[in-house]
């Protein structure tokens, strides 16, 4: 019998088989974007989803509720160039918002009235957190005006329908924390916010920046019988791995206007979120073991 070779070839992976699809590169990132998007228009379109569209220049009477924050961030490690670049876009996307109403029974839609951000409009790159990590990309940063507008609802009887998070612990905090001014995330236009007017009275939303700050409220036609506060507890921040994590439970408390009697108190969010910022900034009464 003659000999034989025997040839073994090894199979070619062109990537880590424990990535996703969009983890491999950036353009891998991009297309499973395009593919999201496509399925969220898709969707609406299926669903008959109609949003709020229409403006009133004239201030509904009764203010439901209000914040506002500072647009950009100054401190060690903090990009000024890409909190410039948010600024920028949050003075853009903000004006989209403006004075729109919110009849009852009507669904509000971030990105139905924003739209893509694009260099075109005047976008400027911002912080965006694309597979875990903080990059730059045009358009970022709204997430600031999502965290804001969610401020706004949450201390409302507004309906969330729509709510995504990421990490609230992109940087240290300054003066008292308050939940939710961070981790609001919104990505063109799968990851939306929403919300629907389930009362009786017309709703307005009112957003608009004035010296490096963000303004924002929420109007209606008469004051409602309930007011709305948010609430953290256990909250600390844990090692885990080679990260550390910041953990709390966050709940929303309806109360009588008139008794300020708790009525129902809700959770709303366990959070936990990594820490992107360098963990010796954690106040050390703060971590746990």
């Amino acid at each position: 019998m003659g000999k034989y070779e025997v040839l073994i070839f090894q199979p070619i992976v062109f990537w880590n088989k424990d990535l996703l699809f969009c983890e491999i590169s950036p353009t891998t990132y991009k297309i499973s974007l395009k593919k999201e998007n496509l399925k969220r228009h898709i969707q609406n379109f299926k669903q008959g989803k109609k949003f709020s569209k229409i403006r009133q220049e004239k201030i509904l009477p009764n203010l439901v509720s209000s914040y506002s924050t500072q647009l950009i961030k100054r401190g060690p490690g903090i990009d000024i160039t890409l909190q410039k670049g948010k600024a920028t876009n949050i003075q853009i996307a903000s004006k989209n918002l403006n004075n729109i109403i919110i009849h009852p029974g009507e669904e509000f839609s971030f990105w139905s009235l924003v739209g893509n951000t694009t260099k075109k409009k005047g976008y400027q790159e911002g912080r965006v957190i694309i597979n875990g990590k903080v990059e730059p990309d045009i358009g970022g940063g709204l997430c600031n005006l999502a965290n804001l507008l969610h401020l706004l609802i949450v201390h409302s009887p507004m309906k969330i329908t729509e709510f995504h998070s990421h990490s609230d612990a992109l940087d240290p905090d300054k003066g008292t924390r308050k939940p939710f001014a961070n981790g609001t995330s919104v990505q063109y236009n799968h990851q939306d916010y929403r919300f629907k007017n389930n009362t009786d009275q017309l709703i307005q939303l009112r957003t608009w920046t004035e010296n490096e700050i963000l303004f924002g409220e929420l109007r209606s036609e008469s004051q409602f019988p309930f007011t709305y506060q948010i609430v953290e507890e256990n909250h600390h921040f844990k090692k885990e791995g080679n990260y550390y994590y910041r953990n709390s439970m966050i709940y929303r408390e309806k109360l009588d206007r008139i008794t300020e009697q708790t009525l129902e108190k809700e959770l709303i969010l366990k959070n936990h979120s990594k820490v992107m910022y360098d963990p010796k900034l954690i106040p050390k009464e703060m971590i746990r073991q």
